[in-house]
């Protein structure tokens, strides 16, 4: 059982428990292995951790500057650290967006203690974020500062980065040897149409002005952070990615950026899992045509394939069908919205209509001689 998240209702590691107690009801004795599963978003240190990394609890800055009690995972020299634990759209207080102010000092912070905890190797999941300050949190979280033309600390968000005069990096902690990689769906560059702002920022609540205004922070972000760094990133693919985070990383932290499913399934191990399985279960809220960009439910059907075990997915409501599914390498849906329609109850009581979906799963998939 290989799930990610049904968001607003289950975690991915809710999602495989309901899943399993269904499936042990309907087929007592039968072998079971809880494997929830993210693409580098909201729920990603806790896959993590449910597959047996130490879980490391630290208070950073929230996307307001709140503190917020924030994790990160770690297993030997290998940490995985996620930007939506510090500074995602659910730690906003009272939900509200603030596109121009939010920040992602906290994520710099989180990779500050993995750093400082030892670890060689840090996974930067980058989804679920409520910043577009192109990752200047980052690094300010990681001890860099941003200096306006009085040399003053800048404020944080986006919007205060068209006021930045000069970097100082000289708090910077040494990277080398240290390996960064970047757990993201595939994301435009840092600027113009396709760019941070343009993309991200109505996500995150910015109006046509605000988007402007945000651009041309991001612009002169790029030109003082590039010069400081000798390094041109804001054309690279990726660079885009969570309101230009990516470009901070791959600036100051020399990340690579892989996609975040099959990087989050290989760091869990679930080719060697899914080898010589009966059946492989995924699934996540909603199953349409988003969910062919890289998901965690892809990233699983695709890996399943791979190991020779067949797919089935569930979810809370489905949009793909047909020759799409098949593409998915997914042999058929099962959908909370089918057995009940209303959808407040299915947020309600998705846990006990998941396990009812099994009944039917292991009706059809599961038959009572299998192991």
């Amino acid at each position: 059982m290989a799930p990610g998240r049904f968001p607003g209702a289950l975690t991915a590691a809710e999602v495989a428990r309901h899943l399993a107690a269904g499936l042990r009801r309907a087929r007592p004795g039968i072998p079971l292995v809880e494997l929830p599963v993210a693409d580098g978003g909201d729920g990603t240190v806790d896959a993590a951790v449910a597959a047996g990394w130490r879980r490391v609890e630290v208070e950073v800055a929230g996307p307001t500057g709140k503190p917020v009690s924030a994790r990160l995972a770690l297993n030997g020299r290998s940490a995985v650290v996620e930007l939506a634990e510090a500074c995602g759209l659910r730690r906003l207080p009272d939900g509200r967006p603030r596109p121009l102010v939010a920040s992602s000092v906290g994520a710099g912070q989180l990779v500050g203690h993995a750093v400082r905890l030892g670890a060689r190797r840090i996974v930067l999941g980058l989804g679920g974020g409520a910043c577009t300050d192109g990752g200047a949190g980052l690094v300010q979280g990681l001890g860099g500062r941003l200096l306006d033309a009085l040399g003053k600390d800048l404020p944080p968000g986006g919007a205060a980065l068209r006021s930045l005069h000069a970097l100082d990096l000289r708090g910077l902690p040494d990277m080398s040897g240290i390996q960064v990689v970047v757990a993201a769906e595939s994301a435009g560059p840092l600027l113009g149409r396709g760019g941070a702002a343009a993309v991200d920022g109505p996500r995150r609540g910015a109006n046509r002005d605000e988007v402007r205004l945000l651009d041309a922070g991001l612009r002169r972000w790029a030109d003082l952070a590039e010069a400081a760094s000798r390094r041109a990133a804001r054309d690279l693919p990726g660079a885009g990615t969570s309101g230009g985070v990516g470009f901070a990383a791959l600036t100051f932290l020399g990340a690579t950026i892989e996609p975040g499913a099959s990087l989050m399934l290989d760091l869990l191990g679930f080719a060697e899992k899914a080898r010589g399985a009966h059946l492989v279960v995924t699934g996540e809220g909603s199953l349409d045509t988003r969910s062919l960009r890289g998901t965690a439910p892809m990233g699983v059907a695709r890996a399943a394939a791979r190991a020779g075990a067949p797919v089935i997915a569930v979810a809370g409501q489905r949009g793909l069908t047909g020759e799409r599914l098949r593409k998915a390498r997914i042999q058929a849906v099962y959908a909370l919205a089918d057995i009940e329609p209303d959808a407040g109850r299915r947020l309600r009581r998705a846990g006990p209509l998941l396990e009812e979906l099994t009944v039917a799963i292991a009706d059809e998939w599961l038959p009572r001689s299998a192991p």
